[in-house]
């Protein structure tokens, strides 16, 4: 099993710039896909980027051309850069991994991230 710890949460104001990481415990070389969810209070968890271990990117719209999530294979670990935030960014950010055969999905404890306005 790979156990997945982000960490970079925190409190910033509107427009302002934070950097989530998820660490894995070991190689996440057979994880093919990697990502974060974010979850706000009262509302259900929403994707919010992807990356496939071929560097394949996806993005929610509400997020696209303010963040940018990339993957370090050598150090296990993922990003999600995080610019010109909203107060609308405010939820707990989930790392989540997927190995897509035999079908098996990771999680992380989640970390908070509160954009004031």
């Amino acid at each position: 099993q790979v156990r997945l710890v982000e960490s970079g949460g925190g409190l910033v104001q509107a427009g302002g710039s934070l950097t989530l990481s998820c660490a894995a415990s070991r190689s996440i070389f057979e994880i093919n896909d990697m990502g974060w969810y974010r979850q706000a209070p009262g509302q259900q968890r929403e994707l919010v980027a992807t990356i496939t271990n071929g560097d394949s990117r996806n993005y929610a719209d509400s997020v696209k051309g303010r963040f940018t999530i990339s993957r370090d294979t050598a150090k296990n670990t993922v990003y999600l850069q995080m610019n010109s935030l909203k107060p609308e960014d405010t939820a707990v950010y989930y790392c989540w991994g997927a190995r897509r055969w035999p079908r098996y999905d990771y999680w992380g404890q989640g970390t908070q991230v509160t954009v004031s306005s």
